[in-house]
């Protein structure tokens, strides 16, 4: 904020105070995110609905949109009605895809309001003020490399891809850089959507073509539940574990308990939107630098290190 608005704040509270008609100019920041299809973004929506209602009582200057999306073409409608109805000055962004979000996101920073992009970034870089996100490139790298500890002989393995998006690239070209040279074999690779279901039915197709398989790398836990399931359904005794990702707290609770099956994981927090919204609040209320890129470690999980990340009372 600058000092001639600080000043022209200062004199709309002694307006108001004084029973004068001046209204507080009121500043709105749109968050459009995908509604809870699964488990991760369930924790996703907890958050940013959580955060939205604090900043609201913290920040009076400032008035919040929310709307959630099961689909790029709805996510596409409410950002244009937010721009329409609300004009507002800043819109959080965690697109449903990058394809389809990129143009409407481009036209929301081309009219002159801030743009923050969350996790999936968009497919025409350099649209965003600010950009926050896990590291998605270390994501994949912490995970082949667990991968290539607990698999020093080599051996096959499948892989669970999310939906296609710039970050579900990033992953994947992290992990296989890591595991390049071990004698580890990705025998077979499909798209799982970040969905137990989908990722059910992506794993029987794969235990129906393939005799041998060593372990699963399902890069996520909602899929790894798909993936158990259909190890289970099967009776397949030849995968060694499954290996997931971002902390969903009951495959925490396995690790901690030294579930061979599942006896590790990689974190990538939902609660990384709370942080988003929190710093473009800053960025709209203060002269404080808040643009470029904001990234979130990821961690590998253990049993020796679980219950530093193990929060039962999370809704993921």
């Amino acid at each position: 904020m600058s000092y001639m608005k600080t000043l022209m704040a200062g004199c709309t509270v002694l307006a108001l105070s004084a029973g004068g008609a001046l209204a507080q100019d009121t500043k709105v920041i749109g968050v459009s995110i995908p509604a809870a299809t699964h488990g991760w973004a369930g924790g996703m929506n907890f958050h940013a609905q959580q955060t939205v209602e604090r900043l609201e009582e913290v920040y009076p200057g400032l008035d919040f949109v929310l709307a959630t999306a099961s689909d790029p073409g709805k996510q596409v409608n409410d950002i244009e009605d937010m721009v329409a109805t609300r004009n507002i000055d800043a819109l959080v962004v965690l697109p449903f895809e990058s394809d389809p979000l990129t143009p409407p996101v481009q036209a929301v920073a081309e009219s002159g309001a801030w743009v923050t992009v969350v996790d999936r970034g968009l497919s025409v870089e350099g649209i965003e003020d600010l950009y926050v996100a896990g590291d998605n490139p270390g994501f994949g790298r912490v995970s082949g490399e667990y991968m290539v500890s607990q698999m020093p002989e080599g051996g096959k393995i499948v892989v669970l891809r999310g939906i296609p998006t710039t970050i579900d690239n990033e992953r994947v070209a992290g992990f296989e850089a890591a595991i390049e040279g071990s004698g580890i074999e990705i025998i077979d690779m499909e798209h799982g959507n970040w969905n137990r279901d989908d990722s059910f039915n992506v794993m029987q197709d794969f235990l129906s073509k393939h005799e041998q398989i060593d372990a699963v790398w399902a890069s996520d836990d909602d899929m790894a539940v798909g993936v158990l399931a259909a190890i289970d359904a099967a009776g397949r005794d030849d995968v060694d574990f499954v290996l997931g990702g971002a902390g969903m707290k009951e495959m925490i609770k396995r690790v901690m308990d030294g579930d061979e099956m599942i006896p590790a994981d990689v974190t990538y927090p939902p609660s990384m939107i709370a942080t988003a919204i929190e710093l473009t609040a800053v960025g709209l209320t203060s002269n404080a630098p808040v643009s470029g890129t904001f990234t979130i470690g990821s961690v590998l999980i253990t049993s020796e290190n679980a219950e530093q990340f193990y929060y039962p009372d999370s809704p993921f």
